[in-house]
């Protein structure tokens, strides 16, 4: 399938950002809903499934190997499952677009079923490395043949039964811990994985609420997840959260574009995700969290949050793990702050979508900001609340959070903002260039 065109489009400051908004359901929740209900025996039923571009591949990768999973009238999907040990050989490649957390998760699942699964993925997805999934997949017992450089596409045999085993996790990797708990799924006995560094905690909370036996422990080494293989899932409803990655740009936008105040509604607020508002509070920035309440499990609540004066910081590195994939609309707050930011920690911002530092680095430098490269994030001096002075074109490098965040960046900035490209936007937030029209700030779309 030939890639959509680009679309360009211009951001043209507005006025201020008021009112109440919603943001699509969690992308990561999402994943896993999909994955997990089909894996159980009998139907689910998911209400506020993100339905991005990443989430469909999830879905339609699902409904290749056996599941059933249908979407009604009024948005809630169901999902028949065919239990643990029941995904069937698909008669094709499984296609993952731009997914990194697809295909990830998925090799984790594949990797303990008697199939041979072949993975593909769009130009930026086959420049990721799937080397650091690939190792402890394959001590599990997979056979897994990947493109050079450990890339896509890649074609996976899995094993039945898969080999147990306890893996420490090199580098703080959600969906590394995750692809080895799925693989673990369907291995008889316990399979461990110690994280020293504490990483986004979706897959334990919802593998339990599917009933899967998941223990969690702290020790010396850091957190040890278990998980007994050979597990009956159980059906479930679930109710998806909103996106805190997506709620984060709105955040950002609402904190610089002087007299804003906006509300955020039904916000996931799980802990292991909120390292982006506890840096954008160390700045000074007003967020508040009201009608906090819990989910299945997670928390949730509204965010209030109001223009602020941003004062720049050093982004504690413990973070990082907590605001990975955040980091993009950080770097753009801290454009806006009075003063030097300082944002390292965040090796990871290399092998994302793009390579995050350098687009970000460009991007900003670009638009008339001074920025300093590491090579684990950037130095900013920002403007002290005065408009970026702006006039670039963003090349967002087909990665969605560049070309969101620096949308946000061209809110307040003395000249407009073009975007080279909204088509990656659909991976993660379909809404968002709708969602800045309701807010007084309708794209202009130009010529390719």
């Amino acid at each position: 399938m030939l890639p959509a065109p680009p679309r360009p489009f211009r951001v043209v400051p507005g006025g201020p950002l008021t009112g109440e908004i919603t943001v699509p359901g969690d992308k990561s929740i999402s994943h896993r809903a999909v994955m997990f209900a089909g894996l159980a025996v009998g139907e689910s039923r998911i209400e506020g499934l993100l339905e991005g571009e990443d989430v469909l591949a999830t879905a339609a990768a699902m409904r290749a190997m056996g599941v059933g999973v249908e979407r009604d009238a009024d948005g809630t999907w169901r999902v028949h499952g065919v239990g643990v040990g029941g995904l069937l050989q698909p008669v094709g490649a499984l296609e993952m677009g731009n997914s990194g957390t697809s295909t990830r998760l998925l090799m984790g699942l594949v990797s303990s079923h008697p199939i041979t699964v072949t993975l593909t993925g769009d130009t930026s997805l086959s420049r990721r490395p799937m080397a650091r999934v690939i190792e402890p997949l394959a001590r599990m017992g997979a056979d897994i043949t990947a493109s050079p450089g450990e890339r896509l596409p890649l074609m996976i045999r899995g094993l039945c039964p898969a080999v147990p085993i306890r893996y420490m996790l090199p580098v703080a990797s959600a969906q590394v811990k995750s692809a080895v708990l799925l693989a673990g799924l369907n291995a008889p006995g316990i399979t461990t994985v110690v994280e020293p560094i504490a990483t986004r905690d979706h897959s334990e909370r919802m593998l339990r609420g599917f009933g899967a036996d998941v223990t969690v422990e702290d020790s010396a080494d850091g957190s040890v997840i278990c998980i007994r293989g050979e597990a009956e899932l159980r059906p479930q409803h679930i109710v998806v959260p909103g996106d805190p990655s997506s709620a984060a740009f709105w955040a950002a936008a609402a904190l610089v574009v002087p007299g804003s105040a906006l509300l955020i509604r039904n916000v996931l607020l799980n802990p292991t995700r909120a390292g982006l508002y506890t840096a954008l509070r160390m700045m000074g920035g007003d967020i508040t969290v009201e009608n906090e309440h819990a989910v299945g499990g997670e928390r949730v609540g509204d965010l209030r949050v109001r223009h602020s004066a941003l004062t720049g910081i050093e982004v504690p590195p413990e973070l990082a793990p907590s605001m990975i994939d955040e980091y993009p609309v950080l770097f753009v707050a801290a454009a806006f702050a009075q003063g030097r930011t300082i944002a390292r920690g965040a090796h990871e911002l290399r092998v994302k979508e793009s390579d995050r530092i350098a687009a970000m680095l460009m991007a900003l430098g670009d638009a008339g900001v001074s920025v300093t490269e590491h090579e684990d994030g950037l130095t900013i001096d920002g403007t002290g609340g005065e408009p970026l002075p702006g006039g670039n074109r963003v090349a967002t490098q087909l990665d969605h959070r560049i070309a969101m965040s620096m949308a946000v960046a061209g809110l307040h900035a003395a000249r407009p903002i073009a975007i080279d490209d909204a088509t990656p936007i659909a991976t993660s937030y379909p809404a968002f260039l709708d969602t800045l029209g309701r807010l007084g700030v309708p794209p202009i779309w130009l010529n390719a």
